[in-house]
């Protein structure tokens, strides 16, 4: 073998090496999701617990009264249940409309301590003062499924710590961006949740629709104040033993960007958030697990496994090497992505229309090389609430 075959079968193992982690937690996940769902069974040990659904929210006005009003047509009005919104730095009238649609307020004004974070560490603060049992974390742009209350205080009284619903988009046929979008989130939201629950793993927090127990907050608080502070404070929660608990027949469907600037930020804040917790984390993940913690391996691997179009881009590269132990493990990783998506839509409910989005997929993966710059400036900056422009705004001139 020459000099330049040498050089490119290294350059291809090592491209391989880079995504193996994630094809081998693609693997797991993928054979877990599709395994039949762990479901209670058993008749409720008591009484139902207290429950305040907290929705936070940053300068909201325009959607956080039809929130409110889907919450309460989803048992928000039982005894036990309250409706919460926290008015964080708004500067617009959302707690005034909240008001007006039944909702409790909390308002908070803080220049220094600013983010999603900060406002659910305030609200957690002032409920458990009032002895609430549990909490439902609901974002203000999100409709729920009428089951998501209930299903979240029966967990809490047969004795989860924490919850996490499915979590999907809303607003899926705005444009076929959304439609990726949804088809990638049937798989992140749906099925890796539901593959890691089944396999007996926490798992994991979504940042939206997710449950707290009063008792896990006193033991674990929830100061995670980074943009992906949901990610930041599940992995306290490993590192402290405790699970949290997928609920497989409750949603909450959130609308996401059609186009314009929001589009670009929203990824860049989700995705750069994680390149950090990447960078933070992995290190000290990888010397628990080979310390005997092994259960650190799966959250290390699932912080391994990059944003799928990233993922993608890696196999590809992999399979244009001229080495043939590379390129298999190009084209098979890229048919377990394929499964891994088809899988997805399988168990969340997907349809043609979804299916049908896969063929602009090579420009979606365009897109987001593209912002691979914009990913890493975002990974080194600080936690600010950037409200993120909805599509009735982007249609304004």
């Amino acid at each position: 073998m020459s000099l330049t075959q040498t050089l490119l079968a290294a350059g291809g193992c090592a491209v391989a090496l880079l995504s193996l982690p994630g094809s081998v937690e693609l693997l797991l996940l993928t054979i877990g999701g599709l395994l039949p769902a762990r479901r209670a069974r058993g008749t409720l040990p008591g009484p139902l617990p207290s429950l305040a659904v907290i929705v936070p929210a940053h300068d909201e006005e325009p959607g956080i009264g039809a929130c409110v009003d889907g919450l309460r047509a989803a048992g928000a009005d039982e005894p036990g249940v309250r409706v919460v919104v926290i008015a964080d730095n708004c500067t617009d009238g959302t707690a005034t409309e909240a008001v007006s649609h039944g909702a409790h307020v909390l308002v908070r004004f803080n220049e220094e301590e600013r983010g999603k974070g900060h406002a659910l560490n305030h609200a957690f603060a002032g409920l458990m003062r009032e002895g609430w049992d549990a909490f439902l974390i609901v974002d203000a742009d999100t409709s729920v499924s009428p089951n998501l209350i209930r299903c979240t205080r029966e967990a809490f009284a047969r004795g989860a710590a924490a919850t996490q619903c499915g979590y999907l988009v809303r607003n899926a046929g705005g444009s076929v961006r959304t439609r990726l979008m949804n088809l990638a989130m049937m798989a992140f939201n749906v099925l890796r949740p539901r593959g890691r629950w089944r396999w007996g793993l926490s798992c994991g927090i979504l940042g939206n629709g997710f449950g707290l127990s009063r008792s896990l907050l006193e033991s674990v608080p929830y100061d995670a104040t980074s943009v992906v502070e949901d990610l930041e404070y599940h992995l306290r929660l490993v590192r402290a033993e405790e699970r949290v608990e997928f609920l497989p027949d409750a949603f909450v469907h959130a609308d996401m960007p059609v186009a314009g600037s929001g589009v670009a930020t929203q990824r860049a804040r989700w995705e750069g958030g994680r390149l950090r917790m990447i960078r933070e984390h992995v290190p000290a993940l990888l010397w628990e697990a080979l310390a005997g913690r092994l259960r650190m391996l799966e959250p290390m691997l699932e912080l391994l496994l990059l944003p799928l179009a990233l993922h993608v881009l890696l196999l590809a590269v992999a399979v244009v090497f001229p080495f043939g132990p590379v390129r298999i493990y190009g084209l098979a990783g890229l048919g377990l992505v394929l499964l891994h998506v088809l899988a997805g839509a399988f168990v969340a409910g997907g349809g043609w229309r979804d299916m049908a989005a896969l063929g602009a997929a090579p420009f979606y993966v365009a897109w987001k090389v593209l912002m691979i710059p914009m990913l890493v400036r975002t990974s080194r900056s600080s936690s600010a609430w950037v409200r993120t422009e909805r599509e009735p705004e982007q249609r304004k001139p």
